[in-house]
């Protein structure tokens, strides 16, 4: 939940449809685009709930800055099981986590 103060509030503009990740039972926004001069990812986002948005701060961390090449290199689902941190989250906290982190990866497939 700490984590969670380190994102900024997404503005209510970029809470659309388009950006609402699937598969969460809380409301979870993502935009992903490509910074063109450093040709690095850049991630932002937003939680209805303190939890998710710090689940969410964590998964961002792994793959801002990447190219999307590094970044298709990634399973921040496994990262989360690696660390432990997928036990001690409820079935639908993990479901949560792997769609997100199946949105990010799909986005990435399309560059």
């Amino acid at each position: 939940m700490l984590l969670a103060k380190s994102l900024p509030s997404l503005p209510d503009c970029l809470k659309t449809d388009e950006a609402l990740i699937r598969g969460c039972e809380s409301k979870v926004w993502l935009h992903i685009d490509l910074d063109e001069s450093q040709h690095n990812l850049v991630l932002v986002g937003d939680s209805d709930t303190r939890i998710v948005k710090g689940l969410f701060a964590i998964v961002l961390s792994m793959y801002s800055g990447l190219t999307p090449a590094q970044a298709k290199e990634i399973d921040a689902y496994a990262e989360f099981e690696t660390l432990g941190l997928i036990k001690h989250l409820s079935p639908s906290r993990g479901n949560g986590v792997r769609a997100i982190v199946d949105t990010i990866q799909d986005k990435l497939s399309q560059w």
